[in-house]
């Protein structure tokens, strides 16, 4: 028989069999990744509502009835809800985005909105933030619809716009405007967490995400003096705000060990054989690989400088120079770092919210953690879930104001080599094939648990 015969006949008991969630991931993430819901910031959104159609039309071909919600034109949420066998019990929301930031083609590999599939792994923006997490949700529920397996809870799912330009038209609008959607709901999981560090062959870690820094997004403005460039010149907007700008960035805030890093650190000291000083993180981190700048971000607050502008030609000095800054505090800590900031800036320099929020942290307690812990065991006999902080932010933010306790929980078991925190955001993002399917059996499992 030839190859192609064969490949012919094996095609055709493929086809025979029922699809799986499996199946299905990875075409599901190359197709979302494939439609570019950048979001630069403003209002518009492109590709966020075809997104939203895309969802809409998974949900509706197993049988759910998913609605889409439109904020702002163009910027669009998916919503549906899932039946349970008990009622009666609190509802689970799994909470995904489909926009993303925008990627540059030229700095890429594969084109970042192609959805390539090259060593292993699914390429393009989107990958592991979060369309990897929307395919396997997609992937599972379609499943468990078509075999008619009915999760043991009500579940909630919801995917969202504008998660990137902190959610103003995507969770947020829902929570303020359609409470009703998230009714009966106590617990929610989402992105950036249940990743796996493999700590040695007999142990590996998975990081769920319990808690996550504040923000406070931050305009920087200084007035000076306009003038002729050629004379001397004292009271220099740009100068003086540079001079801020600069001791800002150059700035180290103290550590400050929150309960979620205390029980990482325990955690990662016992599964190393040491203990370990939240003072004194240098060797540690530089043990952890691609979970490093994770972590070493929770261990203090940060302000970050990434944005500057001032004048409009070379010969006039401008009366106003500003500065953006993205900056980011620790459960609890707030206060502090405000007036870290207006010591450190100076007297001249106005600081204004461009977007600011809270922080979270909850317990790593639970049946709902348990569940986490439980699935994660049966893909991966040597797994340890262990709590951790994520210094950005999610939707979570939005949704604790219905009082929903949020968690970190896409499953993606990862090679020790891949840079994973390095794909946030940045050049040549991508997901493993293999971790995508692991995902999805997790995930299924997790449902069943939960």
């Amino acid at each position: 028989m030839s190859e192609s015969s064969r490949a012919d006949r094996a095609g055709e008991a493929d086809r025979s069999r029922p699809v799986t969630g499996e199946d299905e991931v990875v075409d599901l993430c190359r197709d979302l990744i494939r439609i570019d819901t950048s979001n630069y910031g403003d209002h518009s959104g492109p590709g966020e509502r075809k997104a939203a159609e895309y969802v809409a039309e998974k949900l509706a071909e197993v049988g759910l009835e998913p609605q889409i919600f439109e904020s702002h034109p163009g910027r669009a949420s998916t919503v549906a809800r899932i039946e349970g066998e008990d009622r009666s019990r609190p509802a689970l929301l799994i909470h995904g985005h489909t926009d993303v930031v925008p990627a540059n083609a030229q700095d890429w590999t594969h084109h970042p909105f192609s959805g390539e599939i090259a060593d292993g792994c699914v390429w393009g923006r989107g990958a592991v933030d979060m369309k990897d997490m929307d395919a396997m949700t997609l992937a599972v529920v379609r499943e468990r619809m078509r075999t008619g397996r009915k999760p043991p809870r009500d579940i909630v799912l919801s995917f969202m716009a504008d998660e990137e330009a902190g959610g103003t038209y995507g969770a947020r609008y829902l929570v303020d405007n359609h409470p009703e959607l998230f009714e009966g709901v106590t617990e929610a999981i989402s992105e950036v967490g249940g990743f796996s560090f493999q700590v040695n062959e007999d142990l590996r870690l998975y990081l769920i995400e319990t808690a996550q820094k504040g923000m406070h997004w931050m305009k920087l403005t200084v007035d000076g003096t306009a003038g002729h460039g050629s004379m001397i010149h004292k009271d220099n907007a740009i100068t003086e705000l540079s001079a801020a700008v600069g001791r800002l960035g150059q700035h180290k805030f103290p550590v400050r060990v929150t309960k979620t890093l205390r029980h990482f650190l325990d955690e990662l000291g016992d599964a190393l054989g040491t203990e370990l000083d939240p003072e004194n993180m240098d060797e540690t981190l530089a043990k952890l690989g691609g979970i490093a700048k994770l972590i070493g971000a929770s261990l203090q607050n940060t302000a970050n400088p990434t944005q500057l502008g001032a004048g409009y030609k070379v010969n006039v000095i401008p009366g106003q120079a500003t500065a953006h800054v993205d900056g980011r505090f620790l459960p609890g800590f707030e206060q502090e770092f405000l007036a870290d900031l207006d010591r450190i800036l100076g007297p001249n320099v106005k600081r204004t919210d461009v977007h600011a929020d809270k922080a979270l942290e909850t317990t790593f307690d639970g049946a709902l953690v348990d569940a986490m812990q439980t699935a994660l065991q049966a893909e991966d006999p040597i797994a340890r879930a262990v709590p951790y902080m994520l210094s950005a932010g999610t939707d979570a933010k939005s949704f604790d104001d219905l009082g929903i306790r949020g968690f970190g929980f896409a499953p993606l078991k990862l090679p020790p080599e891949l840079d994973f925190a390095g794909m946030f955001h940045g050049v040549d993002e991508r997901v493993p094939v293999d971790g995508l399917k692991f995902g999805v059996r997790v995930l299924d499992r997790f449902i069943d648990a939960s």
